[in-house]
């Protein structure tokens, strides 16, 4: 790397950086200036500013002749990415495009063609991305985000497709130093440990079901404050676990609060119809949304302020910890 100059890149974000992002990008340059290829896992609580480190590795890898792609989850954060990587990166000239599953295919073919000779600087896409005929000019940088949502093969096929890449990949679920060692041995470890200001603090707690009734009425008294709500169940429809599930905890919670304009959202949903309801919930034409667990990643809704989990002994604790995150936005 011949250019590592981040000002054009900090002149256009509007905000400073937090002094956990500088660290960690400092990191970062240390490995891109030294001959070696770097490996570095990021971890940084939901919120504390990852894609914005991503950002700036992206744009110098871009500086110095190479295209960078970033691969998510799911659609839903791949598409935030996207137009995040959009903002910053399109005023400093680099070219960012998105592939999605569902493309046409005289659409895809274009976006592959662009990719091949090098029209496009940054991709970003789910695991879409990994298929056999996408194919880079100069790969220079791979960033998986929700690193635990892919497994080694898949970010191994990624990094196959540039010439010995520098990789980062990042994740916001707390990993114990031991199981780090073990799982992303051979990565360097980054943590950003300071949160951007303005940032509300979450508090969570542990209730049994006596205490449903006054849960519900303090979501109902949040609601009133102009405040918006999840409500997480492990199930879509009725079972024989006897678990709470979306579709009988919606009807329920319309019966109990009528005056709550109260939406529903589960991956049995079509793509459209997820989107749909996410944007009514933005809009807070939707006021409590009860959901499963497909609002663990990515999907930010600045005004909701609380949360509530249905048999909470159902989820993981990195699937309890994403989902908190979707809260004090």
């Amino acid at each position: 790397y011949n250019t590592i100059d981040l000002k054009p890149f900090l002149s256009v974000i509007p905000f400073t950086l937090t002094s956990g992002q500088k660290k960690v990008l400092k990191d970062i340059i240390k490995d891109l200036e030294s001959e070696y290829i770097m490996s570095r896992l990021v971890q940084g609580d939901v919120g504390s500013g990852k894609t914005i480190v991503a950002c700036a590795a992206l744009y110098l890898s871009v500086k110095n002749g190479f295209q960078g792609v970033m691969m998510a989850p799911t659609e839903i954060l791949a598409e935030q990415h996207y137009n995040t990587l959009k903002r910053f990166l399109s005023p400093l000239d680099i070219n960012v495009d998105i592939l999605k599953g569902g493309l046409a295919e005289k659409e895809r073919k274009k976006l592959l063609l662009k990719l091949k000779d090098g029209t496009v600087d940054v991709l970003v896409g789910t695991h879409a991305i990994i298929q056999e005929d996408v194919e880079f000019k100069k790969l220079g940088m791979v960033i998986t985000d929700e690193q635990h949502r892919f497994g080694v093969k898949q970010r191994e096929n990624l990094v196959k497709k540039g010439h010995c890449p520098d990789v980062i990949v990042m994740s916001a679920t707390p990993i114990p130093r031991t199981i780090a060692m073990a799982l992303y041995s051979d990565l360097d470890i980054s943590v950003i440990d300071t949160m951007p200001a303005g940032r509300q603090k979450v508090d969570t707690y542990v209730v049994n079901d006596s205490m449903r009734k006054r849960v519900y009425d303090f979501m109902a008294s949040e609601v009133k404050k102009g405040h918006l709500v999840y409500v997480v169940c492990p199930a879509v429809e009725e079972n024989e676990l006897e678990i709470i599930n979306v579709e009988q905890h919606t009807a329920y919670l319309r019966q109990e609060y009528p005056y709550l304009k109260i939406g529903m959202l589960h991956g049995k949903m079509k793509q459209d119809e997820k989107d749909k309801i996410l944007n009514q919930f933005l809009l807070k034409k939707i006021q409590v949304l009860v959901a499963t667990t497909v609002v663990e990643v990515g999907v930010d809704v600045p005004f909701a302020t609380l949360m509530i989990v249905e048999n909470a002994e159902r989820f993981g604790l990195a699937q309890l910890h994403q989902l908190r995150g979707r809260v004090g936005r």
